[in-house]
């Protein structure tokens, strides 16, 4: 458990030392959010529709753009060696990586996502839906991140394929996220039972992701 903290601790310094994933990160999600009502127009009734959507997308977007970072800098001054040589299984130190991803990347953008989501007309009531189902997806999404880096770590343009191998993994926890920030305008039903399912894909996501992105990086590193 010390190692783990340790590990932990460390990444969180550096990434906020270093600033450019996170800032990255903020920017690219601020970006698309300002530019999106320019882009469909003026109709405040159509903003308030896509506005649950139009936040999943930018966080996707966000977090994908920063994932092929999470093991990088690790790999090009060889620390990611000498973990790989460590006493800590690759399996604990890939959830580590991607807790450290979440916490920098994820949730910021699911804090402040629905801050955001008033410049494209968010229905107050659908805050903290957005934010709770935000908060609890994003964190599937920075593990599959993670998955994703391990599998193309060290190879040059990495950040594409990261792109490519996740993007459809992707899927799930965006469509039931989105039918979960809805609260109870598609239903209470219905809002509740996607938060189920998304909570079930989250923590599917939590145990497998880091046994593949631990085999992934054991395989590489050999």
């Amino acid at each position: 458990m010390k190692s783990f903290m340790a590990l932990l601790k460390r990444d969180l310094v550096l990434a906020w030392r270093q600033g450019g994933g996170v800032g990255t990160a903020v920017g690219f999600f601020l970006t698309v959010i300002v530019l999106l009502p320019l882009g469909i127009g003026p109709d405040q009734s159509l903003l308030q529709r896509i506005a649950p959507g139009g936040l999943w997308i930018a966080l996707l977007l966000s977090v994908l753009l920063s994932a092929d970072r999470i093991y990088q800098a690790d790999y090009d001054d060889g620390s990611l060696e000498v973990l790989t040589m460590g006493a800590m299984p690759l399996e604990i130190v890939a959830a580590v990586k991607s807790l450290s991803h979440w916490l920098t990347s994820g949730l910021p953008l699911a804090i402040i996502a629905p801050l955001l989501g008033f410049l494209l007309n968010l229905d107050t009531s659908l805050v903290f839906p957005i934010m709770g189902a935000m908060m609890l997806g994003s964190i599937g999404l920075s593990f599959l991140a993670s998955l994703g880096a391990a599998v193309t770590v060290g190879l040059r343009r990495g950040g594409l394929l990261v792109s490519l191998l996740v993007l459809p993994l992707y899927v799930p926890v965006m469509i039931f996220g989105i039918s979960a920030s809805s609260g109870g305008l598609s239903g209470p039903d219905v809002s509740s039972a996607a938060m189920g399912i998304l909570s079930g894909i989250t923590l599917v996501i939590l145990v497998v992701a880091p046994f593949g992105s631990g085999a992934a990086l054991r395989t590489y590193m050999r």
